[in-house]
């Protein structure tokens, strides 16, 4: 019989949480980080859309499309090895770099604010 491999660090659970009875390991914090990320986007773009009147999608919402997608990506793919949750996070990441590159051929890099 094969014993499993000792948890590595990104395994065990932070020690700085401990008094909160929260045991989370810094891979799952990378994962509920991004989480929050992809799903603050929309915050973003609400926010920008209310500001300009129309829907509008500021370049914050790539940004935090990608980093989200990217740290769910690497949670899923390292820390908790599911295939399901790095097909539903591999997808958007390629997306939204397109779509960044897009908006960046579109409206260059120091892009008007008022060119939505």
């Amino acid at each position: 019989m094969i014993a499993a491999p000792a948890p590595g660090f990104m395994d065990t659970p932070l020690a700085a949480l401990a008094w909160t009875g929260i045991h989370m390991s810094p891979w799952k914090l990378i994962g509920l980080v991004g989480a929050l990320m992809f799903g603050g986007r929309w915050l973003v773009q609400f926010i920008a859309s209310r500001r300009h009147g129309k829907p509008v999608i500021p370049r914050l919402f790539w940004y935090m499309s990608i980093l989200g997608s990217v740290m769910t990506l690497s949670y899923f793919i390292f820390g908790k090895n599911d295939a399901v949750g790095i097909l539903q996070n591999l997808f958007p990441s390629f997306t939204a770099c397109y779509s960044l590159y897009l908006d960046i051929r579109h409206r260059g890099w120091k892009r008007d604010r008022n060119s939505h």
